[in-house]
């Protein structure tokens, strides 16, 4: 099948508020578009005979632009209380369990972080609060630059980080962060009461020393992304959030100082 001819190019878009709202489908788990959109091409090609593939990492990545880049960008833009909230209970200043990208932005990610907490350790969290474009709103991890999140980090030996990894279809945690002896340990626990886990990803792997779970007293985090499946189940099963939060409790007890 092969095209040609000239397509006509749509009115400018505002490329923040679009991309923005694209982010917040992907992150909170609605549907994507059935296919990407292409603007503004002149030309002939022929598509391959299996279909055009695009890569979905790559979307991803590009997705991911329209995101905040620091927090005074943020609240250039959105309104706390409205957009967002940030909530904060110091305990254990030692152990400082954070999603950073809770609420709408990562569903469950706060509630996992905070059943984790318990009443041992400090908890932290930002969270989506908007009725959609929540996306916008993730601040990448070495670029996190709340305030107030900085000054529980600076306090805490280590950092643990929830996030939501996209996969609906499978149910894993991946471990990353450069604890790498609590991230052996936290593997282990969730694996002996049934969960799965399997190594980072390229690009989720928590290696970088800018990365807000390696900014503890020790220099070294665990950055845990829990795919969307096992986040869903967690959030239908109360009984089985407390068996995970319980498995990454036990690993901190024996590993996290």
């Amino acid at each position: 099948m092969a095209f040609s001819g000239t397509c006509p190019v749509p009115p400018k878009r505002d490329r923040r508020s679009q991309g923005a709202q694209d982010k917040g489908n992907f992150l909170s788990g609605e549907p994507r578009p059935a296919e990407p959109v292409l603007t503004g091409w002149a030309g002939s090609f022929t598509a391959p005979e299996d279909g055009w593939t695009f890569p979905r990492a790559r979307i991803d990545r590009a997705d991911e632009m329209a995101s905040y880049r620091s927090f005074k960008e943020l609240t250039d833009r959105e309104v706390e209380g409205r957009d967002y909230r940030i909530r904060i209970d110091l305990r254990d200043p030692g152990i400082l369990i954070m999603a950073p990208h809770g609420g709408k932005i990562e569903p469950m990610t706060a509630e996992i972080s905070e059943a984790v907490a318990g009443t041992d350790y400090s908890f932290y969290c930002l969270e989506g609060l908007k009725a959609d474009g929540n996306g916008v709103l993730h601040i990448e991890s070495h670029l996190f630059d709340e305030p107030r999140a900085l000054q529980v980090v600076d306090k805490a030996e280590v950092v643990i980080t929830v996030h939501g990894q996209l996969d609906q279809k499978e149910e894993f945690v991946m471990t990353g962060g450069l604890h790498s002896r609590l991230c052996l340990e936290i593997e282990h626990q969730l694996e002996s009461d049934g969960f799965q886990t399997r190594p980072p990803k390229e690009g989720l792997r928590g290696t970088d020393p800018r990365n807000i779970c390696n900014r503890g007293k020790t220099r070294q985090g665990v950055q845990l992304e829990v795919s969307r499946k096992v986040r869903d189940s967690l959030k239908d099963d109360r009984d089985r959030l407390r068996v995970f939060a319980e498995a990454v409790r036990r690993a901190i007890r024996m590993k996290g100082r």
